[in-house]
């Protein structure tokens, strides 16, 4: 079986939990400075990506960018 891959996503705005709510138990979530809100976490596989991403697109939240963090990048969960 295929090992998550820990993601970062970043979005426009300082959004609230509540839009987020759906993905708050495989996400951390950070308010950063810089008018973003970034979401660090575990994705298993496309077809999970593909669902974080239709949830954060059917509340209207405009994504900036999705990447794969390396294993000792910033933001790895243990």
């Amino acid at each position: 079986m295929r090992q998550p891959t820990t993601y970062e996503i970043v979005i426009r705005g300082r959004v609230s939990a509540r839009l987020l709510r759906p993905l708050l138990d495989d996400f951390t979530l950070d308010h950063a400075g810089d008018g973003v809100t970034r979401l660090v976490g575990d994705i298993g596989d496309s077809s999970h990506l593909h669902g974080v991403l239709a949830h954060l697109i059917s509340v209207n939240i405009e994504v900036i960018s999705i990447a794969p963090l390396g294993a000792d990048g910033p933001g790895r969960r243990a």
